[in-house]
């Protein structure tokens, strides 16, 4: 009878004590689960006769709250004791292995050309990559509509009415705004993120890193570029690295020139990355154009400069053999993972 079975089961209830969360657990399964006992004694109280409803109704009602409020009673115990010694966390166990992170290669081959050129006494530079039209374009000799200005694909934020502002196509902007708050003599590099809207490829993306340079002073030579550039190679690819000068033009210099060094690949053997040249462009230099320092509010006839700009990334597919420009900036830990010459 439903009587019977009460009466056990209050016992058991009663009866019942555990310090142990899987057997408080099995407690609330065997009385209050959705097929436990007293689940049970509801589906056998359909079957009580009309007569005896009210009195066993109340009577079961009663058990389901006793045995609901042993079963809260013994977890708030539960609860509120600490933790005993097999529950805690065993300290002595080796803990989980954490990966270790490395430098960038870009960062790796920019600190290093910061830190060359920081023995030469240059000093560091930055400026926004959010550029207005004059201290991208028009104060490094860019006039308007001149050819000049093909020669670099532009990312315009706003253009019209004289006021374009893009995304600086190169740091040159920063040595301007350098001149225009400055008196010479200057001496500093700038390194940085520039755009320009070229398809994405091994070889080009729309975006990349450069650093630049600048020396204006009295007396600054042809002699003192190249000697400073030679001196560059050496030390970042190591001696008896060649080097050789070809006349260009940029709008900013002049004369102009493209520097290349014997391919570090193929020792000047021949090699795609090279072009079976024996030969890499990496940079491009020239004495400041005398306009460019008339621009900026300096005497051009009392002070020469010389400027040179290099891509970062053609240095790093140089030190490394990076053959695809992509690589930098796709964040695949397989290749990022091999540059463990500096942790973080």
């Amino acid at each position: 009878m439903i009587q019977d079975k009460i009466d056990r089961y209050t016992a058991e209830i009663k009866a019942f004590a555990t310090g142990k969360a899987d057997e408080l657990e099995a407690f609330r399964i065997k009385f209050l689960g959705t097929k436990g006992l007293i689940k049970n004694l509801f589906e056998e109280f359909k079957t009580v006769s009309p007569e005896e409803k009210r009195t066993f109704g109340k009577v079961l009602n009663e058990f389901k709250q006793f045995a609901e409020a042993k079963y809260q009673d013994l977890k708030e115990q539960f609860d509120s004791q600490p933790a005993t010694e097999s529950s805690q966390l065993d300290l002595t166990l080796p803990g989980d292995g954490m990966a270790v992170g490395s430098r960038h290669p870009l960062s790796l081959v920019r600190n290093e050309i910061v830190d060359i050129f920081k023995r030469l006494g240059f000093v560091v530079a930055e400026g926004p990559e959010i550029e207005d039209d004059w201290h991208n374009f028009s104060a490094l000799n860019f006039p308007e509509e001149h050819p000049a200005r093909d020669m670099q694909d532009t990312f315009f934020i706003k253009k019209g009415a004289g006021n374009d502002i893009a995304l600086r196509t190169h740091t040159s902007s920063v040595q301007v705004r350098m001149m225009e708050a400055g008196k010479p003599p200057f001496r500093a590099i700038m390194p940085g993120r520039v755009y320009r809207n070229e398809a994405i490829s091994a070889r080009a993306h729309c975006f990349f890193h450069q650093v630049e340079g600048l020396y204006v002073d009295e007396n600054v030579s042809f002699s003192d570029l190249k000697q400073t550039l030679y001196h560059f190679v050496q030390e970042l690819y190591g001696e008896g690295t060649q080097v050789r000068f070809r006349p260009s033009y940029f709008p900013f210099t002049e004369p102009s020139a493209e520097m290349d060094v014997s391919c570090t690949i193929c020792k000047g053997a021949g090699c795609n990355m090279c072009k079976y040249s024996g030969w890499v462009e990496i940079l491009g230099c020239g004495m400041v154009d005398p306009n460019v320092l008339e621009n900026c509010g300096i005497d051009s006839k009392k002070y020469t400069g010389f400027a040179f700009g290099m891509g970062i990334e053609r240095i790093t597919n140089l030190k490394y053999v990076i053959r695809d420009l992509r690589l930098f900036s796709e964040n695949d830990v397989r290749f990022l993972g091999q540059f463990q010459t500096e942790v973080i």
